[in-house]
C-alpha cells in the first residue's frame, strides 16, 4: 500500500528547492530577462551558505546561537546569488550581451565555484569523506514548530517542515501578488512585453531589469541554501545538486508564469523526482532506473503542451530573450 503519509512530507521537501529556483526565474523572465544561470546562482548560494555557516560553527563552538547560526548563512547565500544576479545584469543589460550564451556561462562558473570552495572547506576541515557535514547549523534549519510532533498525521503532513519551506510558498504567493496586483508589477509585466513601449511612458526599463533579475537571484540561491541545510541535512557534496535547477526553469513554463500555480506544480515535481523509491520494482534495477525517468518524460510533455498553447496569456513576454537597444526606439 502506498504510504502518502511518509510520501507527501519528502515530495514537499524535494520540491521547495524547485519552487523557490522556479519563482526567482518567473520573476527574472518577466522583465525579459531569461537566465539560464539559475542552477549555477542555486549552487552559489548554497555554497556561500555554506561558507558561512562553516566558518561560524568554526569560531562559535558549542557557544552556537540558534538565530545566528541562521542568519549568517541566509546572509550569505542572498549576498552571493545577489553578485551573481548584478554580473548576469551588467553582461546582458547593460553590455547587451546574448542572454542564453551568458546564462549557461554563469551555469557553467557557478557550479565550479561552488566544487572549488566546497572542495578546499573538505580538505580544510580534515574529513575522511568527500562532503562537509553542518549538523549544528542544519538542525537549527530544520527546526519545526514545538507542537508539530503531537498533531498526528495533521502535524506530519502540514507542520513538519523548517521555516525556509513557509517561505517559500510565501514569496510564491507574494511575487504572484505583486505581478498581478499593483503597479510595480504592471511595469514590469510591461518591460518584459514591450521595454519600447515602457520606456515612451517613463518607465526605467534598466531599472526594473536589474531589480526583478537580482531579486529573483537571490530567491534562487535560498533554494539552493534550502537543499543543503535543510532537505540534505547541512551535507555539502560537490556535484550534489543534480539538475534541479533546470528543472526549475521548466517549471516557469508548466505554470505559465504564475508564482502562485508554481507551489502545487513545485511539489508535483518534487513527488515525481522520488516516486522511484515508493513504487515496488523488487530487484530489477533496470525497472528501477526506468520509474527515475519519470520527472524528465513529464517535463517533455510539458514542454511539447506548452509550446501547442495559444492563448495570449499562456505564452512568455514578448521580448523574453532580447536585449533592449533604446537608440532602436
Amino acid at each position: 500500500m502506498f504510504d502518502f503519509i511518509s510520501f507527501i512530507p519528502r515530495a514537499i521537501m524535494q520540491g521547495t528547492p524547485l519552487l523557490l529556483g522556479s519563482t526567482g526565474e518567473t520573476l527574472t523572465e518577466k522583465s525579459g530577462n531569461l537566465n539560464l544561470g539559475i542552477p549555477g546562482i542555486m549552487y552559489v548560494g548554497a555554497i556561500s551558505g555554506v561558507i558561512g555557516s562553516f566558518y561560524y560553527e568554526q569560531a562559535a563552538g558549542a557557544a552556537m546561537n540558534n538565530a545566528i547560526a541562521v542568519l549568517i548563512p541566509v546572509v550569505c547565500c542572498l549576498l552571493g546569488s545577489l553578485l551573481m544576479g548584478l554580473l548576469y545584469c551588467f553582461l546582458t543589460v547593460t553590455l547587451r550581451a546574448n542572454q542564453n550564451v551568458t546564462g549557461l556561462a554563469l551555469t557553467t562558473f557557478g557550479v565550479g565555484f561552488g566544487n572549488f570552495f566546497g572542495g578546499s572547506l573538505i580538505k580544510l576541515s580534515g574529513a575522511k569523506v568527500p562532503s562537509i557535514i553542518l549538523t549544528a547549523t542544519s538542525n537549527a534549519f530544520r527546526k519545526t514548530l514545538p507542537f508539530a510532533s503531537s498533531a498526528g498525521s495533521f502535524g506530519k503532513l502540514f507542520l513538519s517542515y523548517g521555516f525556509l519551506a513557509y517561505l517559500a510558498v510565501i514569496i510564491a504567493l507574494v511575487a504572484s501578488y505583486i505581478l498581478k496586483r499593483t503597479r510595480t508589477g504592471l511595469h514590469l509585466r510591461a518591460v518584459g512585453e514591450s521595454p519600447t513601449t515602457a520606456d515612451a511612458a517613463g518607465i526605467n526599463v534598466t531599472r526594473y531589469k536589474y531589480a526583478a533579475t537580482c531579486i529573483g537571484s537571490m530567491i534562487a540561491g535560498l533554494g539552493g541554501l534550502y537543499y543543503v541545510m535543510d532537505y540534505a541535512a547541512g551535507i555539502w557534496s560537490n556535484d550534489a545538486f543534480g539538475d534541479r535547477g533546470w528543472l526549475a526553469i521548466a517549471l516557469v513554463i508548466f505554470t505559465v508564469w504564475r508564482p502562485n500555480v508554481g507551489v502545487l506544480a513545485s511539489f508535483l515535481f518534487g513527488g515525481l523526482y522520488i516516486l522511484h523509491m515508493y513504487i515496488p520494482s523488487g530487484m530489477n534495477l533496470a525497472v528501477k532506473e526506468l520509474y527515475k525517468m519519470i520527472p524528465y518524460v513529464v517535463t517533455i510533455v510539458v514542454l511539447v503542451i506548452s509550446s501547442m498553447r495559444n492563448k495570449r496569456e499562456n505564452q512568455p513576454p514578448a521580448s523574453l530573450g532580447l536585449a533592449y537597444f533604446r537608440e532602436e526606439r
